[in-house]
């Protein structure tokens, strides 16, 4: 029964191989200079105003949904 899906099995490695291949390359050939700048928080060149993690009215949403629709 295996035999039958075989095919789709090696499909779906290769598939995994292509998506993960470039990362993983990257990650091993890229060049790694950490700097406290470039990981610093940055929103428009100012430091951060308030925390990102501040509670937005459901209004919000619905008006943001309905501009979409």
């Amino acid at each position: 029964m295996l035999e039958n899906y075989l095919h789709i099995l090696i499909f779906l490695a290769v598939a995994i191989l292509i998506g993960f291949a470039p990362r993983a390359l990257g990650m091993l050939l890229g060049p790694r200079r950490p700097d406290p700048e470039k990981d610093a928080p940055y929103e428009c060149g100012f430091d951060a105003f308030e925390s990102a993690r501040m509670k937005f009215d459901v209004r919000y949403y619905l008006v943001a949904i309905l501009f979409i629709l």
